[in-house]
């Protein structure tokens, strides 16, 4: 099977990169803290203290990743990806970045309908952007969890599409967004099921191939 190596125009900007493992990192926090929330009394209120600064957090790196994910154009996905593969991939990317901004804010609308204000740090609090309603209240904490668990699904496809074009196919898709270096002019070349044109060659024919 020939897959395609990522050069560097295959591959992500640093900037979209750094943003998309930061993300990576904040949302698998804020989803693991949130199930601890659900499930530990004790550890409750140390818990709401990390969560509410962190989710600010997610909802500005998330409109600064869509501001550069609408600037930037994104590498190509390898050849060989079906037609209906590309599709869902572009639009799960969609829903995703949908539901990064929607989550925060519904968490943000929640606390203010519960009467309590947002605390970032110390006394610096977020302003209400929802009535004190206990009604409203509810409806904004379903969707708050509902959103969560749509993630949880989204993050978890998304996952097993890569490990199976990484592992199975073999397309190198996951070099789009890693940090690894360059590689030389001589190892871009394509490769039959992972081996390169130089392997089983000797030392003298490897010299010889690069003249």
């Amino acid at each position: 099977m020939t897959t395609e190596s990522a050069d560097p125009e295959t591959r992500y900007t640093i900037t979209a990169r750094v943003l998309h493992w930061t993300m990576a990192l904040l949302v698998l926090a804020m989803l693991f803290i949130g199930v601890f929330m659900v499930t530990s009394i004790n550890d409750f209120h140390l818990l709401v203290t990390i969560h509410e600064p962190l989710g600010f957090a997610i909802l500005a790196l998330v409109l600064v990743r869509i501001g550069w994910r609408l600037t930037h154009t994104p590498p190509p996905l390898p050849t060989g990806i079906p037609r209906l593969e590309r599709l869902a991939a572009m639009y799960s990317e969609r829903l995703i970045y949908l539901l990064l901004l929607l989550q925060p804010l519904f968490g943000w609308a929640l606390v203010s309908a519960s009467g309590q204000p947002v605390v970032l740090f110390g006394s610096w609090n977020l302003p209400a952007i929802a009535p004190m309603n206990i009604t409203l209240f509810a409806v904004l904490l379903r969707a708050h969890e509902v959103t969560a668990y749509v993630l949880y699904a989204l993050f978890l496809a998304h996952l097993a599409g890569i490990l199976w074009n990484t592992l199975v196919i073999r397309n190198r898709i996951l070099h789009r967004m890693t940090f690894r270096p360059r590689l030389k002019p001589a190892a871009r070349d394509c490769t039959v099921n992972g081996v390169t044109p130089d392997q089983g060659r000797t030392p003298d024919e490897r010299r010889d191939r690069l003249r």
